[in-house]
């Protein structure tokens, strides 16, 4: 694998949270399957508390996350709190997670400038505040939005994505 660039930051800072940002790493390559975050210098310094899916469609990927558990074996931090490592890159998300004791699959956070937002099964609103939030790294396919994206989804609903 060729590499185009190389940053790595790293760190042990606590976040307002009781999560913690283990490290950034900036790294990237030449071809990715999925999109590559859209601020190498941002990664790592986003937020460990987000809300969790949803939305239908993206508008930025942000980073890659790969939360590590003390009760899933990874070795414990600040008094045993879940922390994660942040990625520009999915393919080198993966490969931590794939060789990380404790590790989950990748997540992917997202920004959302426009989304889809459903109060009531069936009920979709077009949501046109900004959030962050993570997704299943599976959920970027073919929900990158673009202009209309979400009106010819309200005139065609279907089920959101798990």
């Amino acid at each position: 694998m060729t590499v185009a660039a190389f940053f790595l930051f790293s760190c042990e800072r606590k976040t307002p949270s009781d999560f913690y940002i283990l490290r950034a790493d900036r790294t990237i390559s030449k071809t990715s399957a999925y999109p590559r975050a859209i601020d190498l210098q941002k990664v790592g310094s986003y937020t460990p508390e987000t809300r969790s899916g949803a939305g239908v469609f993206y508008d930025e990927v942000l980073e890659y996350r790969v939360w590590l558990h003390s009760e899933k074996g990874a070795k414990l931090l600040n008094g045993g709190s879940d922390y994660f490592v942040a990625f520009a890159q999915y393919e080198m998300a993966q490969t931590f997670a794939a060789n990380s004791e404790g590790a989950e699959e990748p997540l992917v956070l997202v920004r959302q400038i426009q989304s889809i937002n459903e109060p009531k099964p069936g009920q979709y609103i077009h949501d046109r505040n900004e959030r962050i939030t993570e997704w299943k790294v599976s959920w970027l396919a073919g929900s990158k939005r673009e202009a209309g994206s979400i009106e010819e989804f309200l005139k065609h609903p279907k089920p959101l994505k798990e």
